[in-house]
């Protein structure tokens, strides 16, 4: 697969924006970030992301974290299932230094596999709740 960023891998108008917000199949929320996916008909993950001025006062820091999230997401897009994932952030995000940045999104897109995996193999969810 192509490690490059065009625009078929971005999530780009309000239509599939939208349709991630109102149906998600994942929903992982964590400290900083709360991230929303939904399975996509393309052989592909996309993403979107929303740095809000609310919780990033600068742009400086917000531009920061756009960079951070789609370099992340250029990086590791060859182990993420076929699913459109848009990123929101919270408050504190621009507090976090690049390293702290990252290994939040390693917890979150490791959870999403995780998540994604177990939904599209029942047997294992199954499997799992017998030995529980």
């Amino acid at each position: 697969m192509n490690q490059g960023f065009g625009r078929e891998k971005r999530l780009l108008d309000a239509k599939q924006f939208k349709a991630v917000f109102d149906s998600p199949d994942f929903r992982l929320s964590g400290r900083c970030i709360l991230a929303l996916a939904r399975h996509n008909q393309s052989c592909y993950p996309r993403i979107g992301l929303v740095v809000g001025k609310k919780n990033s006062k600068l742009a400086v820091a917000r531009n920061r974290i756009k960079r951070q999230f789609r370099e992340y997401f250029r990086l590791h897009q060859t182990n993420l299932p076929c699913v459109d994932i848009v990123l929101i952030t919270r408050r504190g995000v621009d507090q976090l230094t690049t390293s702290e940045l990252r290994q939040e999104l390693d917890k979150q897109f490791g959870r999403l596999l995780r998540q994604y995996q177990a939904a599209s193999d029942p047997s294992a969810v199954q499997a799992g709740q017998k030995h529980a």
